[in-house]
């Protein structure tokens, strides 16, 4: 029968690839994926069904597809490993350059499979067992893929539930982000509580469908987690602080000033990645007897010997020992020559050293815990917390707390990590081959097969992901106003290209500045600069531009006003960066963590896994609510079958095999149900569109191009400004004449004034603490002025761009635009006449920036007027690229031929606003933005779950 073949593989890889992209996804959004293994298999079925059928080809064998789901089956568990750690590094301050990120991903996804395979007959072949017996490992996913195969063999499983998810899923994600027709978030405020407890729902029909795989109970947990997180400790955070006058670190403003996203990022966040460390550590420990059991199991496994001569069967070819000894020796190998780039040699061997212990050690782990608890539910986030805490120990001991030397860290716990996911994904996939009666060695290669082509191009996708949204500001709040001298421009080794010039990379996070270093003593202006990445310009030692990434990116829009989403807190990745920066820098927030772990404990104390709930405490409640929404349709379409299954296991009697074969058929109708598969396509369907919206940025027309119908557009009935056509549509919208209202809260009787009270004082005279007086509550009339007022300003801010529609720039105007052009000056002269004979400009700004590109040829001093600076003859100098207007022309219009984008009005004109001017007035001809209307999306979006629900509860084909 044939097994390995060439379409199989290559079939297999391919699916590896979309639900590698799926999952690094949903990892650096949520921080968790569910197994593939599953939709890949009824994926593979349905497609040689298809092929074979369209092309008159022999029909796929049960070993080939079984072929094709192992080797699709690691794409999922290497990007888990590298979404978890390797966007950490640039927390340090470095950029996630394609050749680390690669040989973390090829070492450490090869390495857990070649780790596995000599437990392979410890946990797969000898501890086979029925559902309940003592001493088995039952691989709860690995055995449904296998009833899943051998249904297929008999004509079931199709893939057309997968298929019809995804494109619903990607169609409904398209629509939501990509053209941004209909609301991507609904929220909520709980006024009653304050002003800063909001309870909001993402439309993300990927997290609908993640919800589905995990369950109730665990989606309930991290609702539980974001309830507490959102909707008690945020708020009870403004509560207290909102009277204070006092800047309660590790905040950086007045709580009272601070929003929701503000107060999360200064305090819940530390609270949430002490939860996280907490809950991975101690589910490190309760599962310490597997641990021992498992190593004892695998060692007893190994040490048998068959005593009878012959070939070996088939179903018993494992990969020849020698292969995987020296596969192993060979990667360590490469392992230890890729870190002795980065640190002395000696460190390099540790490093290896490290890698092998806890790598063998955790994929031992994961391998047995995949067999009792499954795939899904494997605490690989808590193996990597414990390996990442235990490394870090080990360096503090050995005095390793360089910056170079916490890289190294971090290294050694993504390898760990992308193998101990990957071990856990490897005995899965070969238990489903031992059922179905698959030769091991066929499957072993398949899977070495598939996790290397991942590996090969997921690192390329992470990088091309974080780069696709990635914001280069010059605002001036935001850059630092410290110039580098040329010694410490030498001292920077990271370099970008950016718009055509070379800058040095300023990240003060990797303290090639920050701190003393041999006979470098940093000065105190730089020292304390504020945290971030900056781009240099290598000449003058100006800092241009400050560059903010995809993932955990802070700002939310570019410097002409585009909003950009920023959706990918990686929450498991800053926790590893936490755990780095705490011990090795000792610099962490221990009064935020320590309650965060707390919380963890009092969890587990009171018998409930915390691991899920420190997800939900971390991440925005937006995702954790649509998750909790699938795990309540899950529980409904598990009743159903769990009644089913209690009939079927009753009927068996006292019979051991026919019970055990009704609980089989029991777990198989809920592990691969229509519900499963449909969820499954959602998951791919909605993350892959996700990555493409993100993808598409690069094209900077193309986001703009698709949201064009994102909000309904309404005209000036006049000529008017923009906040009196805004306030026109707001009374017309609700029908409230602002007028009237405006008199008759004049007419309404003046409140009662109390009267000042003493000053209260303690015993001792001290004066206490003033009581805040609740306010007056509002009237009818002033709620419906309120009301008005809102919907007044939301509309102006949604319509600020208008009036930039309606600029007209005049014939003979000189237009500054992006880049730098060079300028021969033949006679003597200063920067001031240049700018008036080039841009017809006298004012400094333009004065200022000629200035700063040629400082060091210019011999500029700080504090010079730049309009006075002298220019000798015949003298090159860098100007801004300039572009004459020969006829009256709309802004738009010419933003679209200099920028590309007639969406760019508002940027051109700021770079020129000393030679432009907004009318003060609109025509009608113009048109107000309206805001969105949210039960749309509400509807659809329910549309959505009770699709799911009606499609969960149809009884799976035998």
């Amino acid at each position: 029968m044939p097994e390995f073949t060439f379409p199989a593989l290559i079939t297999g890889a391919a699916l590896g690839l979309v639900f590698a992209a799926s999952s690094l996804y949903l990892v650096l959004k949520i921080g968790m994926t569910v197994s593939a293994s599953i939709p890949v298999a009824v994926l593979a079925i349905t497609l040689f069904k298809a092929f074979s059928k369209a092309f008159g080809l022999r029909q796929a064998t049960i070993l080939e597809n079984n072929i094709t789901q192992t080797a699709g089956s690691a794409g999922e568990s290497i990007a888990f490993g590298v979404g978890v750690t390797m966007p950490a590094l640039m927390m340090l301050g470095f950029g996630m350059d394609l050749g680390r990120v690669m040989v973390v991903s090829v070492l450490g996804g090869l390495l857990g499979i070649l780790a596995m395979i000599p437990l392979r007959r410890a946990f797969i072949v000898h501890m086979h067992g029925k559902p309940g017996q003592p001493g088995t490992l039952l691989f709860p996913e690995g055995t449904a893929c296998a009833q899943v195969l051998i249904s297929g063999e008999k004509g079931g499983a199709t893939g057309q539930t997968v298929f019809f998810g995804f494109g619903i899923a990607f169609l409904h994600k398209f629509i939501v982000e990509g053209m941004a027709l209909l609301a991507g978030t609904f929220k909520f405020p709980l006024t009653f509580i304050n002003k800063s407890a909001v309870f909001a729902q993402e439309m993300a029909s990927e997290l609908l469908g993640v919800g589905y795989i995990i369950g109730l109970r665990t989606s309930a947990m991290m609702m539980g987690g974001a309830v507490l997180g959102y909707l008690v400790i945020i708020p009870l955070i403004y509560f207290i602080g909102e009277h204070s006058d006092t800047i309660l670190p590790p905040g950086k403003k007045l709580i009272r000033d601070m929003n929701v996203k503000e107060i999360r990022d200064g305090y819940l966040l530390f609270v949430g990645a002490g939860c996280v460390a907490t809950a991975g550590i101690i589910s490190m420990l309760k599962t310490l007897p597997m641990i021992v059991r498992g190593l004892l199991a695998s060692i007893g496994g190994r040490s048998g010997k068959a005593t009878a001569e012959g070939p070996v069967k088939r179903t018993d070819n494992d990969m020849s020992l020698k292969v995987v000894l020296f596969g192993s020796l060979g990667l360590v190998g490469l392992l230890t020559i890729f870190l002795a780039q980065q640190v002395n040699p000696v460190k390099a061997v540790l490093g290896a050293g490290l890698v092998v212990m806890f790598g063998f050690l955790f994929v031992t782990v994961s391998s047995r815990l995949t067999g009792e608890i499954g795939s899904s539910s494997n605490p690989i986030s808590g193996m990597t917390v414990a390996t990442l805490m235990l490394t870090c120990l080990i360096f503090v001991a050995l005095g390793m707390t360089s910056v170079e030397e916490r890289v190294l860290a971090l290294c050694i716990a993504a390898v760990v990590c992308v193998a101990s996911s990957n071990g856990g994904t490897t005995a899965q996939s070969l238990k489903t081959g031992f059922l179905v009666g698959g030769t091991p060695k066929a499957g072993q290669y398949a899977i070495l097969v598939g996790a290397l082509v991942s590996a090969l191009v997921i690192g390329g996708t992470l990088i091309l992901f974080n780069e696709s949204k990635v914001i280069y500001s010059q605002r001036p709040d935001l850059l630092p106003g410290v110039v580098l001298t040329q010694a410490e421009v030498g001292r920077l080794k990271q370099s970008e290209k950016h718009e055509g010039q070379e800058y040095a990379i300023f990240d003060t996070r990797n303290e090639e500045l920050t701190k003393p270093a041999d006979e470098y003593v940093p000065r105190p202006e730089v020292a304390d600069t504020r945290e971030g990445r900056y781009l240099v310009d290598r000449e003058t030692g100006r800092i241009r531009f400050l560059k903010d990434s995809t993932i955990m990116g802070k700002l939310d829009t570019r410097d002409d006003g585009t909003p950009v989403t920023r959706e990918f807190d990686a929450p498991k990745t800053q926790v590893m960066s936490i755990i780095i920066n705490g011990v090795l820098k000792q610099e962490l927030n221990w009064s935020m963590v320590g309650l965060g772990a707390m919380i963890a404990l009092m969890l587990e104390l009171c018998g409930v896994s915390a691991l899920a709930f420190a997800v939900g405490l971390y991440v925005p409640i937006q995702f954790s609510t649509p998750i909790f929404m699938g795990g309540i349709l899950r529980f409904f379409v598990d009743r159903k079958f769990a009644k089913e299954g209690e009939a079927a296991i009753k009927a068996a009697g006292n019979d051991p095999e026919k019970r055990a074969l009704a609980e089989i058929e029991a777990m198989r109708k809920t592990e691969t149900s229509s519900g499963v598969l449909l969820a499954s396509g959602y998951i791919a369907g909605g993350s892959i569109a996700g990555m493409l919206i993100a993808f598409v940025a690069f094209k900077d027309n193309w986001p703009d191009d698709l949201t064009a119908f994102q909000y309904g557009k309404a005209p000036f009935a006049k000529t008017a400004t923009l906040e009196q056509a805004a306030d026109e549509f707001a009374q017309q919208k609700l029908g409230y004449d602002r007028a009237a209202l405006e008199k008759e809260i004049a007419s309404l009787p003046p409140k009662p004034k109390e009267a000042p009270k003493p000053e209260a004082k303690d015993k001792e005279g001290k004066p206490l603490p003033k009581t805040v007086e609740k306010k007056p509550e509002l009237s009818a009339p002033e709620k419906k002025l309120a009301e008005l007022n809102k919907l007044r300003d939301e509309v102006a801010k949604l319509s600020e761009n208008e009036p930039y529609r309606w600029v007209i720039v005049k014939a003979g105007t000189v237009l500054k635009i992006l880049g730098v052009d060079p300028l021969a000056v033949d006679a003597p002269s200063t920067i001031g006449a240049i700018t008036k004979d080039l841009y017809n400009d006298d004012k400094p700004d333009t004065a200022k920036q000629i200035a700063e590109l040629n400082t060091l040829k210019l011999g500029v001093k700080e504090g010079t007027d730049p309009l006075t600076i002298a220019i000798p003859a015949d003298t090159e100098i860098k100007i801004p690229k300039r572009h004459k207007v020969e006829t009256d022309t709309p802004l738009p219009v010419l933003a679209g031929q200099l920028l590309g984008r007639e969406r760019m009005a508002p940027q051109l004109f700021k770079t020129n606003e000393t030679v432009l001017e907004l009318p003060k007035t609109l025509p009608p001809e113009a048109e107000l933005t309206k805001p969105q209307k949210e039960w749309p999306s509400l509807l659809i979006f329910g549309g959505l779950m009770l699709l799911l629900l009606l499609v969960g509860l149809r009884t799976p084909k035998e």
